[in-house]
């Protein structure tokens, strides 16, 4: 009887664990189940990249069901779980709940954004955690553009050209490294608007951007944004948003029609609802080998759970260059289990780290080498073309690629597709 593996979670955990199963596992050993409320993986440090538009939306994701023929997926979101009965409870798209049994968990949740509860946040900011978020902040710029050249009216003006993100870790310095980079690429198409005239403005709380990575590579970075005009605004917090008015803990008040938070992320909050331990910031809590304390048959890695980092002390950042590797060994420790063997301990050195700052612009951490530029923005892209699964997706996906390097950003604003009936019901005379 084969033993039933159940994946909650189809990031870089669920993606990899599946892949590192389906690999070496024997016909009719396992049984391997993939839950996630998408159909695809999306590859989370290309989404800047991604708002940018120097790659498509379809070159960050993963189709799930292509990759993982060997496994089953379902549609749903993991909403219960019974560790008594072994019963996870899962919310398809539409009708009710479901029930599967399991004889090995994995989850792989991942995070989502952390908010504070800042006035006026909700309702005039937006993440940058998703494809979705990515794609609608790439036309969002380019209609503020748009706006800021048809208006005559100074202070709308400068609203529209005033771009605010919060939080100066990776997402925060990538997101507004790439969009700036676009937007003064594209703004040639707009006679009368001057590159001068763009305010964008980093807030982060601490005393540096990048605080996880080594402070050279932070300050090859400040060094970089700062020369292009970014306005980098260290120790200090956001203190209100209503109205589109932001107050500043440095006394600043701005008025903008973009404020972005990327200030942190926390765990999904059915963590804490499923009677497993959880550590201070509501991470599962796990041992060296990826096994939930306490539960021997469940197991976590990546952003929702807090796992050891057996090289450096405390718990390993939540990166994908962590994730995919905990996944690894996450599918090989599942097939010890099953197969009555011990399992082994994660033990992971990174190898190096990349920044994005715009096309062709980079900095790089190497095996202990500083790198910056075209040279770092090519390590950084050939490093992910080599993460993609299945041959013919990573050949597509480069041919794109390298067709697309030499020429500029596209200034197509597809805005309308946040209102996709909107000329069907114009043509029936609505608005």
């Amino acid at each position: 009887m084969p033993k039933r593996i159940l994946i909650a979670g189809g990031g870089y955990v669920g993606l990899y664990t599946a892949l590192q199963l389906q690999k070496n596992m024997q016909p009719g050993e396992v049984e391997v189940t993939v839950v996630n409320p998408e159909n695809f993986m999306v590859y989370r440090p290309l989404l800047p990249e991604v708002a940018s538009g120097t790659l498509e939306p379809r070159h960050a994701v993963v189709p799930l069901r292509a990759v993982l023929r060997k496994s089953q997926f379902v549609s749903g979101t993991l909403t219960g779980l019974d560790v008594e009965r072994r019963v996870a409870t899962v919310q398809p798209p539409a009708g009710p709940t479901r029930e599967f049994e399991y004889d090995e968990l994995v989850l792989g949740l991942g995070a989502t954004s952390k908010l504070l509860p800042i006035p006026g946040l909700v309702d005039h900011g937006i993440g940058f955690n998703s494809l979705a978020e990515a794609a609608y902040l790439r036309d969002h710029v380019l209609g503020q553009l748009e706006l800021a050249h048809a208006t005559n009216d100074p202070e709308l003006r400068r609203c529209a050209l005033t771009f605010v993100f919060v939080g100066g870790g990776y997402t925060g310095v990538e997101a507004i490294a790439e969009l700036q980079d676009m937007a003064v690429d594209v703004l040639e198409g707009y006679p009368g608007l001057d590159p001068a005239e763009m305010r964008w403005i980093l807030i982060e709380a601490m005393d540096r951007i990048l605080g996880t990575v080594s402070g050279d590579l932070a300050e090859l970075a400040t060094t970089e944004l700062t020369a292009r005009g970014i306005d980098i605004r260290t120790g200090t917090l956001l203190e209100s948003a209503e109205n589109g008015r932001l107050q500043l803990s440095d006394g600043t008040k701005l008025t903008t029609d973009t404020l972005v938070w990327v200030a942190g992320t926390r765990p999904q909050s059915i963590l804490g609802e499923l009677g497993l331990p959880v550590d201070e910031r509501g991470r599962v809590v796990v041992d060296d080998t990826l096994r939930v304390n306490g539960h021997a048959n469940i197991w976590s890695a990546g952003d929702c759970a807090a796992v050891p980092d057996l090289v450096k002390g405390g718990t390993c950042p939540p990166s994908a260059q962590y994730a995919v590797r905990q996944a690894r060994q996450l599918g090989d420790n599942l097939l010890r289990t099953v197969r009555g063997q011990a399992v082994k301990s994660f033990r992971y050195r990174s190898r190096g780290e990349f920044v994005t700052l715009g096309k062709n612009k980079a900095v790089a951490e190497v095996l202990g080498c500083k790198i910056n530029g075209s040279l770092a923005w090519t390590l950084r892209r050939a490093y992910y073309a080599t993460q993609i699964p299945m041959l013919n997706r990573t050949v597509r996906v480069l041919g794109d690629w390298l067709i697309g390097m030499p020429f500029g950003h596209d200034v197509v604003d597809f805005g309308s597709r946040e209102e996709p009936r909107g000329a069907f019901r114009r043509a029936a005379g609505k608005r």
